[in-house]
């Protein structure tokens, strides 16, 4: 077991997710007694928020369109690829789609390749919605925050450029995996896992080239290390940045607890940006209770970033999310 600093009253009491009703009735104590203390106010709001991002992320898993809703994951070759639930698709969809949903093309100098969507012989199936509306040829994103969507009654795709690439993620409303749900696993909460770090940026910015669970590499931003104690040992950790135009700072993290409790691939960590920003030397908050599976801990039609090897910690980090048991 971690050692860990004594832990307050509260947190002794906390099991598993079923921290919210425990919390109101502290709270209902502290207001009877007229004396609330003041850390333990501000460590009671901290679990409060701990309990709503929990529930806002296992919310987001099981959604219709969540993780656990991926039926299916198919490379593009160039030229057509046919789309729908026949047997002669080269992109299978599941078996309660149309027969023929349309074509996609790859085209044009690898440079500037061109990804677009055609209207099968017949036409578009009714119900056929690209980005909400109805359906018409023409091209797709597939890079960035908001690649193009596809969809039919429940049923989704979006085309997606993993390295020199194109892979289709199917979505399904239906899968047994969203079916089959039954929540998530998470350790306790613990203020010892949450920690103030130093920020120490890199200048100029380095290229992180970060492995995935298919065989790719992706190159993403990597503006600093956060240096921080934990047991009376010095750690660190680089993050990367997912999103230019976002706030956040993104850990993709192994510790040794990958072995036995939690996911064998690693875990995720987003947190807010250093005090100072991101090129000076300041601090920032590493919550641990918020660790996180990766996609891939849910299904198999995922591709997620593996942990660098300078993310590879020698130590057990006993918080957050345990292994999904499906």
């Amino acid at each position: 077991m971690h050692g860990l600093a004594r832990p307050s009253v509260f947190v002794l009491a906390l099991t598993g997710g079923g921290f919210l009703s425990l919390a109101g009735r502290v709270a209902d104590a502290q207001t009877a007694a007229h004396q609330p203390a003041p850390q333990t106010v501000i460590e009671l709001t901290q679990w409060q928020e701990l309990a709503a991002w929990r529930a806002a992320h296992e919310k987001e898993i099981s959604a219709p369109d969540g993780w656990l809703s991926l039926a299916g994951l198919e490379w593009l070759k160039t030229g057509f690829n046919s789309v729908g639930s026949s047997a002669d698709s080269q992109i299978r969809m599941p078996a309660q789609a149309p027969a023929h949903l349309g074509l996609l093309t790859v085209s044009g100098k690898a440079t500037d390749e061109v990804v677009q969507l055609l209207a099968p012989a017949g036409g578009f199936p009714p119900g056929l919605t690209i980005d909400g509306k109805p359906a018409r040829e023409g091209s797709l994103v597939v890079d960035g925050a908001k690649p193009t969507t596809i969809a039919w009654h429940g049923m989704s795709l979006v085309v997606l450029k993993r390295g020199d690439r194109y892979v289709a993620r199917i979505k399904d409303a239906d899968s047994p995996a969203r079916a089959g749900f039954h929540g998530l696993n998470w350790y306790a909460p613990n203020p010892s896992y949450r920690v103030t770090a130093r920020w120490v940026p890199f200048k100029p910015a380095q290229v992180e080239e970060i492995p995935t669970a298919i065989g790719t590499t992706l190159k993403l931003p990597a503006p600093g290390l956060a240096v921080f104690l934990l047991d009376d040992e010095v750690l660190h950790l680089e993050p990367v940045i997912e999103d230019p135009a976002g706030k956040t700072l993104f850990f993709i993290l192994r510790d040794e607890t990958s072995k036995t409790t939690t996911y064998g691939g690693g875990r995720f960590l987003h947190t807010g940006l250093p005090d100072h920003g991101l090129d000076q030397p300041g601090s920032l908050i590493l919550d641990f209770n918020r660790l996180e599976n990766p996609p891939c801990a849910y299904t198999v039609y995922a591709t997620c970033p593996l942990p660098p090897e300078q993310n590879q910690l020698g130590v057990s980090l006993e918080a957050g999310e345990q292994r999904y048991q499906k």
